[in-house]
């Protein structure tokens, strides 16, 4: 077997030894790419005897991607057709209080795939493509839910999205972060290149290689097929199958003939009737009535407990209603999503339940379904005692952590417990507090109304937030230790910045620089950061004109900022004129924290980002290159934290 070789690229650049987990990945011989992209078994799976009903269960997961609250006919809808779906409602469970464990996809699989918090893997936003300044990826040292059922006897499958690394070249199996790394046995049809463009019909964009099995293949049918042909073949073994739906993105296709039939529907066009997202929504559903009819003919469904639920809210705010909200956001709409669990026999049906469920919940529920053992750090709960109807759950508090911007949205965090929900802006600390069960909308910020509640709340989160340790930490906290004095600043020719002649002498750094003097005396723009040269340097920058703050990477010439996130959402609310404003940078290894202080004497947390496909401070070589750079001109000051 030959193996795709890596080229030379940005992601192989000044890197320090601990960087990236690619090089100890084993290529598994004897499976070539094309099982990698299709799912065709290196060697077919041996039947053996039929199980007793109920032992070690089937779990089967159908995730669909972007779906908001208020699509399913189940949930409310009353224009997207969704019979399939809405048949395992009334047969099983339906919860009403059922959340993703982010506003995102990225961080929301992480946290299905290992049972924890996002901010416990490192994945808390959507991971980019190739093109952007970070590397990241769901590291395979944390134990997910095939180390946990695999000793069980269980075979494991991914057919569909993964999106849980920032790596597309190479050998499939030799990404960091790939589903095979995590010890799925089968991986068919996840995504070879960046998905973000859409790709619903063959030939795939970002499936090369994969031949479409009928003409103008529809990729949801596809995972259809497949889902199919999976359960075949593991029908006499326990089994554990996520169907991860690409469908319904934002970029919206559907099969021509469905679109037409919502397009002639009453209401088609209003709010929240969309029929091109209902087209996708009714082959999701086929979908889910296939898995469901294959299951009854092999006369495994009494021995096989099916969830459907989303990755996060939807993004259409229609679609959410009478949620606050859309995907990318910590309100309800961001959040909470319809989880609907069948399992004939087992879960009596036509219930509804208002119990805290959450996407971390399906690791321990399949643990203790297997008789497994639930890996410590989980922080999910076994759900399976109240789709059963065999007792409460016992949770009343959930956490969120989103320190991103998207769209208008800025970094924020929240924590449910009981009715009452906090939602807190990380740059300012400002705490909204809300009763959701006389306020499900969110339209009413009662925090002055109710101190104390606020305050027990605000509590729980922050203690959550400082356990997560999200932010390299302020300058000037106890964090840095003062390992350099700096000294000189001298002019870097083509910049406009001054270097220090001291390099940056630890993977742990805070720099500041008093920006109302610089204002003051006409500097439009300030800059603060390292830097090795005209061609090679990391700053935050400061424009007075657009009152906002950027960041800035450049790499041998180029300028490296594809796929970050849009923190041009800061300009026209940062003011660093003020009489001691201050404008900070803090470093934590690759990770990056913009800080700014208008003046009170207390530092905003701006913003936060990863550089680990370009440089990581931890490296002692990559230090030993930089230098402390900072603006010139009147009133001049920089130093370290």
């Amino acid at each position: 077997m030959t193996t795709t070789a890596v080229p030379a690229t940005r992601r192989t650049v000044l890197r320090g030894a601990a960087v990236g987990c690619a090089g100890a990945l084993t290529p598994v011989v004897g499976a070539g790419l094309a099982e990698a992209v299709t799912g065709t078994p290196a060697t077919a799976a041996r039947p053996t005897a039929a199980r007793p009903a109920v032992d070690r269960p089937n779990v089967i997961v159908v995730s669909i991607d972007d779906l908001g609250w208020d699509e399913l006919g189940c949930y409310g809808n009353r224009f997207n057709e969704t019979p399939h779906i809405d048949r395992l409602a009334r047969e099983g469970v339906r919860f009403t209080q059922a959340y993703a464990a982010a506003p995102l996809c990225s961080p929301t699989r992480a946290a299905l795939v290992t049972g924890r918090y996002p901010g416990r893997t490192g994945i808390t936003d959507y991971l980019r493509g190739e093109g952007a300044a970070s590397d990241l990826h769901l590291s395979p040292r944390i134990p997910g839910i095939p180390s946990v059922l695999k000793p069980r006897g269980y075979t494991t499958g991914h057919i569909g999205k993964w999106h849980l690394t920032e790596t597309y070249h190479g050998h499939y199996r030799s990404r960091p972060g790939n589903p095979y790394a995590h010890g799925f046995d089968e991986v068919i049809l996840s995504e070879h290149r960046y998905i973000g463009g859409g790709d619903y019909f063959a030939p795939y964009e970002f499936l090369p290689g994969v031949p479409g099995r009928t003409s103008h293949e529809y990729l949801t049918d596809r995972l259809a097929l497949e889902a199919v042909g999976f359960i075949r073949r593991h029908r006499n073994q326990p089994f554990f199958l996520h169907v991860a739906n690409y469908a319904v993105h934002t970029k919206l296709r559907g099969k021509s003939a469905l679109v037409e039939k919502y397009r002639a529907k009453p209401g088609a066009g209003g709010p929240g009737a969309r029929p091109t997202l209902a087209a996708m929504l009714e082959s999701v559903d086929t979908q889910v009535g296939r898995i469901v009819r294959t299951l009854k003919d092999l006369g495994i469904a009494r021995n096989t407990l099916l969830l459907v639920t989303s990755d996060n809210g939807g993004q259409n705010r229609p679609a959410n209603r009478p949620l606050r909200g859309g995907k990318g956001e910590l309100y309800e709409a961001g959040i909470r999503v319809p989880l609907v669990a069948w399992w004939p026999g087992q879960a009596p049906g036509g219930r509804v339940t208002s119990e805290l469920a959450s996407t971390i919940d399906i690791l321990p529920t399949a643990a203790a379904l297997a008789h497994g053992t639930t890996p410590k750090g989980v922080d999910g709960i076994d759900l399976s005692p109240v789709i059963r109807a065999k007792a409460p759950s016992g949770r009343d508090t959930l956490f969120w952590a989103y320190p991103h911007h998207i769209g208008g949205w800025h970094p924020s965090a929240a924590v449910r417990q009981g009715g009452f929900k906090v939602v807190r802006r990380l740059r300012t600390g400002r705490d909204e507090l809300y009763d959701l069960v006389a306020d499900p909308a969110e339209t009413t910020d009662i925090a002055k109304r109710a101190p104390e509640t606020r305050k027990r709340l605000s509590a729980l989160l922050t203690e959550h937030l400082d356990e997560l340790d999200l932010f390299a930490p302020p300058p000037g906290s106890v964090d840095y230790a003062r390992v350099a004095r700096t000294g000189g600043f001298h002019a870097l020719p083509g910049t406009g910045l001054r270097r220090s002649t001291e390099h940056v002498a630890a993977g742990r750094f805070a720099l500041t620089i008093a920006t109302s003097g610089l204002v003051a005396a006409g500097r439009g723009e300030i800059r603060l950061g390292v830097a090795q040269d005209a061609d090679n340097l990391l700053v935050v920058r400061y424009s007075h004109r657009r009152r906002g703050v950027r960041w800035e990477l450049r790499h041998r010439g180029r300028s490296i900022t594809q796929g970050a996130e849009p923190v041009r959402t800061l300009d026209g609310t940062v003011d660093l004129s003020r009489p001691g404003a201050r404008l900070g940078m803090a470093v934590r290894g690759s990770q990056v924290t913009a800080y700014g202080d208008p003046g009170t004497g207390r530092w905003q947390m701006l913003f936060r980002f990863d550089v680990g496909g370009v440089l990581d401070f931890d490296s002692r070589t990559v230090r030993s290159r930089y230098r402390y750079a900072a603006t010139s001109g009147k009133g001049f000051r920089a130093r370290l934290a």
